[in-house]
């Protein structure tokens, strides 16, 4: 191996991540070409200077300035443990861009630590990744409509309730909602209306529901709605007879007709020792006998 400083120069140059080191002044005494590339700041805008100067500003994602207060290389320098986070420098143009930083501390042959180097790869690859995930995520459990839950959302979150219930954690309850005559809406106003129609409902319905309440659609003008931490049947009762209310209270205002549409309700209590399949076929057959009785109607067993 060659002994020559150059040449492990010439290496760090060519490397396609961004690095420098410090002296333990935090002083930059190098800086290499992938720092120059990835920052847009130059070599000679940043030797010898400080990097508590905040020339990079390091922030992590809820705004914490890691520079003037929790700096990486600060803290490998004091324990001589390697660091290693995701922030988001200042680049020289101005904007933020996500980076993942490496913070080592630098010992001389005698051990002792006379500085540091942290290198720093672009992280957007990495954040685009997670969006699309996180987008993918979304759109297998959400409804494209409504954005609520789709019908797996709901399958597994019940499940998930269905165990706690068997644990002894709290008493949940299953909603089951049609919306009346919507068949109706779509012959007579079409289709542009009738996802009107189901959005105005299923905003009303989320508006007065808990957030640790799920709603869902299960399929065309069916929702679930699962109701956490119910006391008693009672209770699932009032919270069925108030989503009733609101929506037969709601309207759509169209340029020469005001609509407006009523629900059918069949809810129920999640019991242990029964399978999701049961709770799903109970609340149906309530949520129809809310319709032979006739319509906008809540029965609750």
């Amino acid at each position: 191996m060659d002994d020559n400083p150059e040449f492990y120069k010439d290496i760090i140059d060519n490397l396609y991540d961004g690095v420098y080191f410090v002296d333990r002044d935090r002083r930059i005494t190098y800086w290499n070409k992938g720092a120059e590339r990835i920052t847009g700041y130059k070599s000679s805008q940043t030797i010898g200077r400080h990097c508590r100067d905040n020339i990079l500003n390091h922030i992590t994602a809820n705004g914490t300035q890691l520079c003037l207060t929790n700096c990486p290389l600060a803290a490998s320098m004091e324990d001589g443990k390697p660091r290693e986070a995701e922030v988001f420098l200042h680049h020289h143009d101005g904007h933020r861009m996500p980076v993942i930083v490496r913070a080592s501390p630098i010992r001389n042959k005698d051990g002792e630590i006379i500085g540091a180097v942290e290198s720093f790869s672009n992280n957007e690859k990495v954040i685009q990744t997670r969006r699309q995930v996180d987008e993918l995520r979304q759109s297998v459990f959400t409804d494209p409509l409504t954005g609520v839950g789709n019908r797996r959302q709901l399958e597994e979150r019940l499940y998930a309730t269905k165990i706690e219930v068997e644990r002894g954690v709290g008493i949940a309850g299953l909603i089951f909602i049609d919306i009346d005559k919507f068949k109706n809406i779509n012959d007579t106003y079409g289709h542009e209306v009738g996802d009107k129609i189901l959005l105005m409902v299923v905003r009303t319905l989320k508006h007065n529901l808990r957030a640790t309440d799920l709603l869902g659609r299960w399929g065309g003008d069916e929702f679930m709605a699962i109701i956490q931490d119910v006391q008693d049947l009672s209770t699932l009762q009032d919270v069925a007879k108030k989503l009733r209310v609101m929506v037969e209270s709601s309207r759509l205002d169209l340029e020469t007709v005001r609509l407006s549409v009523t629900i059918s309700i069949g809810a129920t209590l999640i019991q242990a020792g029964e399978t999701s399949e049961n709770f799903f076929q109970r609340a149906d057959q309530l949520m129809y006998k809310s319709k032979q009785a006739g319509r906008n109607q809540i029965t609750v067993e």
